[in-house]
């Protein structure tokens, strides 16, 4: 069975949030002037547990959701991530992946592997010791997130995607480095436009560098073509090196929205089912999972909510859209 919105676009994809917490303090993400140490996270009981987020699972792929990707906040500081891993890949997905910011990598990833993660994905904003320090703005060392992506690829998780965030002025200097680490790898890196995700991350449209303008100052040091996507809807625009090191993605929000595929549904640590990643409010699920609803009423939400979306945020963005109060990031991840 497969669900198709207002649009024409099938619900393919479900990324799960299983934390709000993160151990980083990315300025574009969660600054420490709003996330500080006052901060009031979610408690335990008012996130999904695993069962709860493995039962949902199977009802999204009953729907047609062949993809699930696990994020956060920080998803590896949730404890027993390994044992959900091992839940969710009985549940007989095509892909199983999760986003992490690397911290946690190294000591986890042949857990992981060995649990059915499938794949990785690491965000990883600077080469530069000092330039990423002062991004994730808890002085991390970028060479114990390289560890993590070693790590990651000795457990068999591969390819390993890597995932910057390129703010103009911050760390933009950087994309030809991040480009020329990974180039004959065999990892991935995708270059992402800073967004206007949430509230809190100070977003300004100066501070984007176009998709356009990455691939230009990489094709001046290392000439690369256009490939076709994976799969219809897929994030990224695919480009590889002609000369056979591998391939890069650039993801176009702001410049080139891509709403028009958009496959993908967003489930919060504590059971919100958002359909876009830039929406203001999202539907609950834990209620009624903890009130006794069956699988046919859960799967009859999911198909009314997908049935009747519309989202297209980034196609009618505007300076009137920016004021609208939006989730943040860290609540429910990429």
């Amino acid at each position: 069975m497969s669900l198709v919105d207002t649009r024409g676009r099938t619900l393919h994809d479900l990324r799960i949030s299983i934390t709000d917490r993160c151990n980083f303090r990315c300025r574009y993400c969660m600054p420490k002037e709003i996330f500080s140490r006052e901060y009031e996270f979610l408690q335990r009981e008012l996130l999904l547990s695993f069962e709860e987020i493995t039962r949902l699972t199977k009802v999204f792929h009953s729907l047609g959701v062949a993809k699930v990707r696990i994020t956060g906040g920080e998803p590896l500081v949730r404890k027993g991530v390994e044992d959900l891993i091992a839940e969710l890949a009985e549940v007989g997905l095509d892909d199983l992946t999760l986003t992490t910011n690397g911290s946690l990598l190294a000591r986890k990833a042949e857990a992981l592997a060995a649990a059915g993660l499938n794949r990785i994905t690491v965000s990883l904003d600077s080469m530069d010791p000092a330039v990423f320090a002062a991004m994730n703005d808890v002085d991390f060392p970028v060479s114990v997130v390289l560890e993590g992506v070693d790590a990651a690829a000795a457990a068999g998780l591969t390819p390993v995607k890597i995932n910057m965030v390129v703010k103009r002025g911050v760390n933009s200097d950087g994309v030809v480095d991040m480009a020329e680490y990974f180039r004959g790898t065999g990892h991935i890196v995708r270059f992402i436009e800073f967004m206007d995700v949430g509230m809190s991350n100070g977003w300004r449209l100066k501070d984007v560098v176009p998709a356009q303008e990455i691939l230009e100052r990489i094709a001046e040091k290392h000439p690369i073509e256009p490939i076709n996507p994976n799969y219809e809807g897929e994030v990224a625009t695919r480009w590889r090196y002609k000369d056979g090191a591998g391939e890069i993605g650039v993801i176009t929000s702001i410049s080139k929205p891509f709403c028009g595929d958009c496959s993908r549904a967003r489930l919060s640590a504590e059971g919100l089912l958002y359909t876009c990643l830039f929406a203001s409010g999202g539907i609950d699920f834990r209620a009624p999972l903890r009130a006794g609803a069956t699988d046919q009423e859960l799967a009859k939400m999911v198909t009314d909510i997908w049935e009747q979306r519309t989202d297209r945020y980034s196609e009618v963005r505007s300076e009137a859209t920016l004021d609208l109060p939006k989730v943040e990031m860290s609540y429910i991840g990429g």
